[in-house]
């Protein structure tokens, strides 16, 4: 792992706590990635499997890149860099549908 991966993947799930639209998503570290999702019910005993949603990747000390997952697995980049502050900012505005919990 990346060294100070640990303190952003805190820091970051934290962030998610605050906002009620992505509170109760994990956060989990994949190299250079922080990956973002929902535990979502999967089978016919409804067992709880990770569903990625959208990954932040470490350009450099302090910034981010943001992809969404699309529907066939593969990671898209988007357009949007910032801070990590700056990136959840338009995950909750612009990618609310990507990150709100299914009924």
């Amino acid at each position: 792992m990346k060294p100070g991966m640990e303190l952003r993947q805190a820091n970051l799930a934290k962030l998610l706590e605050s906002n009620p639209l992505t509170t109760g998503m994990y956060v989990r570290v994949y190299g250079d990635h922080l990956i973002v999702g929902r535990q979502q019910p999967y089978g016919p005993a409804g067992e709880l499997e990770p569903d990625d949603r959208v990954r932040l990747t470490c350009l450099n000390r302090t910034s981010y890149g943001l992809s969404v997952k699309r529907h066939t697995g593969r990671w898209q980049n988007t357009p949007f860099t910032g801070t990590l502050d700056e990136v959840v900012e338009v995950i909750w505005t612009l990618m609310q549908h990507l990150v709100a919990s299914y009924p």
